[in-house]
């Protein structure tokens, strides 16, 4: 039998969705990185579309598709709150075309690369760690290398206080005459039936005055199938937006954690994981891709410095609030859709932003705690300590476009 072939690389990160990339795309001129993807065909993920907000370049410009400097949100009895968030802009980043900017600065690097391999397997060697792939043509090959970042998904999810999943299905469609706004993004539309817990909500991304992503989301335990999916989107878009007429040119659909739980961020001494894998993902709002930039940047700096260290993609007081806020809206405690429709309202938007992202300061979070349902909240803080965490059910984990 022939012996697997081994490799050497200074940096492996396994995994070429949005947090992979970009991990990829900050080491880029730091370590030589290889970056291991599946192969072509069904083991690869649908394109998918990713959305965040920032001021100024970060170095994504290149793969930002759309952005949008207006925002609305809609409360359940139809009023809209529209905010101008600046300096912050909403951006979209489709996955090939940030695959097309990653991969591009990989090939003019030296050292840099794509694999197109399995990862099979991650050990800790000495001196680092080594991966197990096979490759396309089923042969097997193992890299070493100085630290490995592992985005896979998990296979189950840590134990938690609260297990919500935030769950989506958008259509990109056409429409037959002007029915968008480019600049105007729809944030979050409650004009849409609540769940008995949770809530639900449109999201309107326009492309053009004829082309938009539309898309039903719910915060909830359960996932939908498609077809009660469909339904909620073929609702939204005759009942509520009056669309009329339209083609449906794609859709995307997939399922995200929201939890409490505490995602280890090593495995090993030379082993971290990134992303949703290594806690990346907002617990109470499903945002990831502004995260995973900012884990991206620090870990980048850590090994450009020689640290080991690798830095939370959330403080403490964040993930804090969350849990209470995750508790809250589970229990039915706040009603989720007056919540988020008044946090817009009363709060200056870039402030409100930036909380969202887990990016504000002490001060600035009481004073939006404050504007919150404040008993109820307190309740939940006072009972929290006391709720045992409990294994989560079995669910598909995924990229969302937050």
């Amino acid at each position: 039998m022939t012996p697997p072939a081994t490799e050497a690389s200074d940096v492996v990160v396994i995994g070429g969705g949005a947090a992979g990339l970009s991990l990829a795309h900050h080491l880029t001129g730091i370590a030589p990185v290889t970056v291991i993807e599946p192969p072509h065909g069904p083991p690869r993920p649908a394109e998918r579309t990713w959305c965040y907000w920032h001021a100024g370049d970060d170095g994504l410009d290149e793969a930002v598709s759309a952005s949008w400097s207006v925002l609305r949100v809609h409360g359940v009895d139809g009023c809209p709150v529209t905010v101008e968030p600046a300096p912050l802009t909403y951006r979209m980043v489709r996955s090939t075309d940030l695959e097309r900017l990653v991969h591009g600065r990989l090939a003019r690097t030296g050292g840099g690369r794509v694999l197109r391999a399995t990862a099979e397997s991650v050990r800790g060697v000495p001196g680092g760690a080594e991966v197990r792939c096979t490759s396309p043509d089923g042969r097997s090959l193992t890299l070493r290398a100085r630290r490995v970042f592992d985005s896979r998904p998990p296979r189950a999810l840590p134990p938690a206080r609260t297990h919500l999943l935030q769950h989506f299905r958008g259509w990109f469609v056409r429409t037959v005459t002007h029915q968008f706004d480019p600049a105007v993004a729809d944030l979050m539309d409650f004009r849409v039936p609540q769940p008995a817990r949770g809530l639900a909500f449109g999201y309107v991304l326009p492309l053009a005055p004829d082309r938009a992503l539309v898309e039903y989301t719910e915060f909830s335990r359960s996932a939908l199938t498609t077809e009660a999916y469909e339904s909620a989107l073929g609702h939204y878009c005759r009942d509520v937006l009056g669309l009329g007429a339209l083609t449906v040119e794609r859709a995307e659909q997939g399922v995200i954690p929201m939890t409490d739980a505490r995602f280890p961020r090593r495995v090993g001494t030379a082993v971290a994981r990134i992303g949703t894998a290594g806690g990346a993902t907002r617990p109470a709002t499903g945002y990831t891709f502004a995260a995973v930039q900012r884990q991206s940047r620090a870990i980048a700096a850590a090994l450009r410095d020689g640290r080991e260290t690798i830095p939370a993609p959330h403080g403490r007081r964040a993930l804090a609030m969350d849990a209470m806020l995750l508790r809250a809206l589970d229990t039915g405690r706040i009603n989720g859709p007056a919540f988020f429709t008044d946090l817009f309202r009363q709060v200056p938007t870039e402030r409100l932003l930036r909380f969202l992202d887990g990016a504000t300061s002490l001060r600035e979070e009481w004073g939006i705690g404050l504007r919150t349902p404040v008993r109820a909240m307190l309740r939940t803080a006072t009972e929290l300590p006391f709720v045992p965490r409990r294994p989560a059910p079995a669910a598909r984990t995924g990229d969302h476009h937050r």
